[in-house]
């Protein structure tokens, strides 16, 4: 397989608790299958787990990383995302990546991280909900984002997914994306 992103590095950040396993590990692998440097970032050092039991080793914090040193920014939802991510470090985060302008990503619930550090103001974005929770779509529109009911959404840089079922999508947009290629899914 062609290894199109050598020396590109992305930070995923994750909750230190209950990330969704196939948002973080699903895209990671095509990610690294492309040939990128994965780094998980979260808010505590140790092993992350994941809802479904997932272990990921975490030797970098959200407060350490520079989006000067990464080609992307990637925020993976779950239950834990909000409790542990929904932050001002991850605010600043996100301002900086766009800053940078870096590809800035988020799946799952994350995208309210997103709208609540101003990043989304004027841009197409997407957000699980379900119709016993519509509230996230509601918060993502009172960021300024243009709600779109879509699996996943690309607007310039900034990259949103609404779930599990959309991992390998997510995966593969965000590499089309590093390696500035056309969009094929």
């Amino acid at each position: 397989m062609a290894k199109e992103l050598l020396g590109k590095k992305v930070a995923m950040v994750i909750a230190f608790r209950d990330f969704r396993d196939a948002e973080y590990f699903v895209p990671k692998e095509i990610l690294e299958e492309a040939g990128a440097e994965v780094i998980p970032v979260s808010t505590k050092k140790g092993l992350a787990i994941g809802a479904d039991g997932g272990e990921v080793k975490i030797d970098v914090l959200v407060s350490e990383i520079r989006p000067e040193n990464f080609d992307a920014i990637v925020f993976v939802g779950g239950p834990g995302a909000l409790d542990y991510l929904d932050n001002q470090t991850s605010y600043d985060l996100a301002r900086g990546a766009i800053e940078k302008d870096k590809i800035l990503a988020a799946i799952c619930i994350s995208p309210l991280i997103l709208a609540n550090a101003g990043v989304l103001k004027g841009k197409k974005a997407t957000v699980w909900s379900s119709p016993l929770d519509r509230n996230p779509i509601r918060i993502l529109k009172n960021g300024g984002a243009n709600y779109t009911d879509a699996s996943v959404v690309v607007d310039g840089k900034i990259v949103t997914a609404n779930g599990p079922d959309a991992a390998k999508d997510f995966g593969k947009i965000l590499v089309s994306l590093l390696t500035r290629q056309p969009l094929r899914l």
